[in-house]
């Protein structure tokens, strides 16, 4: 218990790169506000808001964040400038064009991922903030227009500069700590799947590993933009990528198919576990060398020829093992090797021919949901406004357009935009008092300081922290535009509640939308998502085309990523299809050895004919679903067929042989995954 508590204490204390965030972030808002005043902007507090908006941990996710901020704010001014004058005097027909904008850029953004999502929804709200207070008085468009891009402009200068001058966490930096994380963990994971680990941590730090090797593909968009030569070194990152995926794939394949009996895995096995254990034992990887040589050491064992039948006792399964081992050594040694390229200054600007694909999954069916529900939401209570001319209906329209599309691809957007209540809720109080009765009575930027960054200082502490991170950027956002800082503060509180009244109800509007606008079905996103996987599955049986190890694995992990936060609330079958999406990756694997094997043309013509049936019915029972399906005739089908072929005697025989044995072991470790659902 007490450990727990150490644990949970741990997770919630202020660390130092939480502190300089902190100071950086706020001093930053300070600079930008003082620089609006200077300047005499109407609506300073934006400058401020949009340095928190951006605000994040390394530079280069600052700079990425807010170089798309502003690329969707121009492009969004751009539609708001051209939209206005063409329907000027059609009012109904503007707020109707206005609604299927939003619809397209949250298209767009659910198709996208962050930093470029942000940038795709930012556009399609932003026409609506400059755009809607422009009907019946165009003459303040173009007004409106510069005043908000000034602003947001000042805001993502400032927190750039400050990001990268006061003690920057740069991105450079940060990838190449995560990727050693991602091999140290990796180390971790294989030390305890090749010595019968505890499978519950193993499953955790499986998991970990994969959304940190997701996370530091996204971290290269960030690297290109922090200097120039962060973009060469970057694209090394692709590789590497690449075989921290390839690395993983094995150990699992290693840990599933273990054969402890097998005296002729000896020697490798304990390579193996010398090699592994020296990298999850190291407390820095600044010397990679003789790990490399370790792994080198195991790829020359799993590299000789396979023993003799009564040295292995199952020819097939060793010779199995070992091409794994050598799979395993080969990538964890291109991990190793692209730490030390991401280290080292780049030697050249002369990027490789051909990197490895890096694809991501794309929820088209989630995409076109989330642009009707952001249409139908827009011009409803655009409509309403219309017909109502409630002046407080235009605050309400906004907030709606904002969260209903900002919010939409998210895995529980009712949860993520309830959380963006509940730190807007939060920040009334304070904005009240200090911004109708406190800074109206010491007017001044000294007062302000004293008064103010009290208040946000422990809101931006929380801000770095994943369980606050909603909630308490809500809250500074919020609590700015309810105080609405300007050179003279003055009390006026009917209008401040009149506004925070808008802005509180159009949050529970969009809130209702998300609840009865074509609701989110979690369940239904899962199957869309194993769907897909067992589609990839059929292609690579059927497709002319042998598809690339890497990109089917980046695709594959990438699914899997997807899945994670909606199988984290799925209970048991949750776990099943976790366990069975990790089972398809190395099904695809052993399929593309197989068609590999094919194509060599080194199997007797009667082994090539059973290998193409067996990928043939293969791929029919991962698309269609017959009465009682059930694999089990596939599986014994597999077994019977591998029989058949490894009495071939060749090596080529005996690698069919295998990948078909293990495909067969996956699909029946795991029916529910593979099963097709009616």
């Amino acid at each position: 218990m007490n450990r727990f508590r150490d644990w949970s204490a741990a997770l919630t204390r202020p660390t130092r790169s939480d502190w300089i965030f902190a100071l950086r972030t706020t001093s930053a808002g300070l600079i930008a506000l003082l620089v609006s005043y200077a300047l005499r902007l109407d609506h300073p507090h934006w400058a401020m808001m949009t340095v928190f908006i951006v605000a994040q941990p390394v530079a280069g996710m600052v700079l990425a964040k807010g170089f798309f901020r502003l690329v969707g704010t121009l492009v969004g001014a751009g539609a708001a400038l051209a939209l206005v004058p063409v329907f000027a005097g059609h009012d109904w027909l503007f707020v109707a064009v206005l609604a299927l904008w939003i619809g397209l850029c949250t298209f767009v953004s659910s198709l996208l991922r962050n930093p470029e999502a942000y940038g795709a929804a930012l556009a399609g709200y932003t026409a609506v903030i400059i755009g809607l207070p422009a009907v019946g008085e165009p003459h303040l468009l173009h007004e409106l227009a510069l005043a908000r891009c000034g602003e947001i402009v000042i805001g993502i200068v400032c927190a750039g500069l400050t990001s990268r001058l006061i003690l920057p966490q740069l991105a450079g930096e940060a990838m190449s700590a995560r990727l050693a994380r991602c091999i140290t963990d990796l180390a971790s994971y294989a030390a305890g799947a090749f010595s019968g680990g505890d499978p519950a941590r193993l499953q955790a730090l499986h998991r970990k590993l994969i959304a940190d090797t997701q996370a530091l593909s996204e971290m290269r968009a960030y690297a290109r933009l922090e200097t120039p030569s962060m973009s060469t070194r970057a694209h090394s990152v692709r590789r590497t990528i690449g075989h921290l995926l390839s690395a993983l794939s094995a150990a699992r394949m290693l840990q599933t198919h273990a054969a402890p009996e097998n005296t002729a895995l000896m020697p490798m096995r304990e390579a193996l576990k010398t090699a592994v254990d020296a990298l999850a034992d190291a407390d820095t990887l600044n010397d990679t060398a003789s790990h490399i040589a370790r792994l080198d050491n195991i790829a020359a064992l799993a590299g000789a020829p396979p023993p003799a039948a009564s040295e292995g006792g199952d020819p097939i399964g060793t010779l199995t093992r070992l091409n794994i081992a050598a799979e395993f050594a080969q990538a964890l040694k291109g991990a190793l090797r692209g730490l030390d390229a991401l280290r080292r200054p780049p030697e050249s600007t002369r990027r490789a021919r051909r990197q490895p694909a890096l694809v991501i999954h794309r929820d088209y069916h989630a995409a076109w949901r989330n642009a009707v529900r952001a249409t139908a939401a827009t011009a409803l209570m655009a409509a309403f406004w219309l017909e109502t001319q409630w002046p407080g209906a235009t605050e309400i329209v906004i907030i709606v357009a904002v969260v209903s599309s900002l919010f939409a691809a998210r895995p529980f957007p009712v949860k993520v935009a309830w959380d963006f209540f509940k730190g807007t809720l939060l920040a009334l109080p304070f904005a009240f008092v200090l911004g109708q009765y406190v800074l109206p009575a010491f007017p001044g930027f000294g007062w302000f300081m004293l008064f103010v960054v009290p208040v946000l200082l422990p809101a931006a502490l929380a801000m770095p922290n994943p369980r606050m991170t909603g909630i308490a950027a809500a809250f500074v956002i919020n609590f700015l535009a309810f105080m609405s800082p300007r050179q003279v503060m003055v009390y006026n509180p009917q209008e401040f509640l009149a506004g925070s009244v808008s802005l509180l109800v159009g949050i529970l509007l969009a809130i209702g939308v998300f609840l009865t606008v074509l609701p989110t079905d979690p369940s239904a996103t899962m199957e869309r998502i194993v769907r897909a996987m067992r589609e990839d599955l059929a292609r690579l049986c059927l497709h002319e085309r042998i598809a690339r190890r890497s990109a089917f694995e980046s695709l594959a992990y990438d699914r899997i990523n997807q899945l994670m936060p909606l199988l984290q609330a799925s209970g048991r079958r949750g776990e099943a299809l976790f366990g069975g999406s990790v089972a398809a990756v190395t099904v695809g694997l052993e399929i593309l050895r197989l068609r590999k094997i094919r194509l060599g043309s080194a199997l007797p013509a009667g082994a090539m004919q059973v290998v193409g049936d067996f990928l043939r019915g293969v791929a029919r029972d991962l698309l269609v679903q017959f009465p009682g399906n059930s694999w089990a005739a596939t599986i014994a089908r597999a077994r019977q067929s591998a029989l058949e072929i490894a009495g071939a005697e060749t090596p080529e025989a005996l690698e069919a042989a295998a990948s078909m044995r293990i495909i067969a072991a996956a699909i029946e470790d795991y029916p529910e995954f593979f099963r097709k659902q009616g």
